[in-house]
C-alpha cells in the first residue's frame, strides 16, 4: 500500500510564522526529510524518522523521499518559506516526473508556506503592491546572460523584483553586477529593501537608495527588493519609514 508525501512550507523560519496546517502536517508525519538545518526547527515526535542532508543534495533528497512514500510511509519533506517558490516541490516534481511509475501513483499534496519576499515586504510596508516578480540570481541551473536579460526587462516594464539567493561564497559578484544593470534601468533614488533572517533572532532590515546599494549587505539568508519607478518611502518622525508601490499605474 502506497504512503504519502506531502511537501510543507516553514516560512522564513519563526515558529509564529508557521501556518497551522504545516504545523498539523509535521506533527502526523511518519518520517521527515529535508535540509539539515530546517529539521533542526522541527519539534521531534516519537516514533517519528528524520532524514536531513546537504542544501547541495535536493534531488538525492526528493528521491529517497518518494521511495519511502512508496513503501507505505506518510513522509513530510520540509521546505523553507514557500516550497513552490525556488523550493523543493518543483524538484519532488521532477523526480515524480522522471521516476518509476509507481511515484506517479503517490498522494502527493503541498502545504503553502510564507515566502522569504512576502515576509521581507511585511516588514516594510507594501513594495509589492502592485506588479512583480521574483529572480533567482544563483546560476547553478540557469546561464548567468539569461538572468541579465530578465533583470533588464523586468526593470525596463517597471515590475517591483524580488532577488533571491543573491550571493554565496562561490557567487560573491553576481549581486554588484545585476545593481549596475539596474542603474542602467531605473531612478537612482529607487527603494531597495535587504531583508535578511525575517523572524529569526539575526533578523536584519535595511532600506538604501539604488544609487547606495552595496552587495556587501546581503548573504545566502538575505532577500532583496528592487522597487520600481513608482514605488514611494514615506517618512514619519519618530517611526519607521513606509515603503509602498500604489496600485494604480500610470499610462
Amino acid at each position: 500500500m502506497s504512503g504519502r508525501l506531502t511537501v510543507v512550507g516553514m516560512g522564513p523560519g519563526h515558529v509564529s510564522q508557521l501556518t497551522p496546517e504545516a504545523s498539523a502536517a509535521l506533527t502526523q508525519a511518519q518520517a521527515l526529510f529535508g535540509y539539515t538545518r530546517y529539521l533542526e526547527r522541527v519539534p521531534e515526535y516519537p516514533g517519528q524518522r528524520r532524514y536531513g542532508s546537504d542544501n547541495r543534495e535536493e534531488h538525492q533528497r526528493a528521491e529517497r523521499a518518494l521511495a519511502c512514500a512508496a513503501d507505505g510511509t506518510d513522509v513530510v519533506v520540509v521546505s523553507g518559506g514557500d516550497p513552490g517558490v525556488f523550493a523543493m516541490e518543483a524538484v519532488v516534481c521532477e523526480a515524480v516526473e522522471r521516476g518509476p511509475p509507481e511515484w506517479r501513483a503517490l498522494d502527493v499534496g503541498v502545504v503553502p508556506g510564507v515566502s522569504a519576499m512576502l515576509a521581507v515586504a511585511a516588514r516594510v510596508g507594501a513594495p509589492l503592491g502592485h506588479d512583480f516578480c521574483a529572480i533567482s540570481l544563483s546560476d547553478n541551473l540557469k546561464p548567468w546572460g539569461l538572468i541579465e536579460r530578465r533583470l533588464e526587462a523586468a526593470a525596463t516594464v517597471g515590475f517591483v523584483i524580488a532577488l533571491y539567493n543573491p550571493v554565496s561564497c562561490a557567487r560573491p559578484w553576481q549581486l554588484e553586477r545585476a545593481f549596475r544593470i539596474l542603474r542602467n534601468c531605473l531612478p537612482e533614488v529607487t527603494p531597495v529593501i535587504f531583508g535578511r533572517a525575517i523572524g529569526r533572532p539575526d533578523e536584519r532590515v535595511t532600506v538604501a537608495a539604488l544609487s547606495a546599494a552595496a552587495a556587501a549587505d546581503a548573504d545566502m539568508a538575505t532577500c532583496v527588493i528592487i522597487g520600481s519607478p513608482q514605488t514611494r518611502i514615506i517618512e514619519r518622525p519618530g517611526k519607521e519609514r513606509l515603503v509602498y508601490t500604489p496600485r494604480s499605474s500610470p499610462q
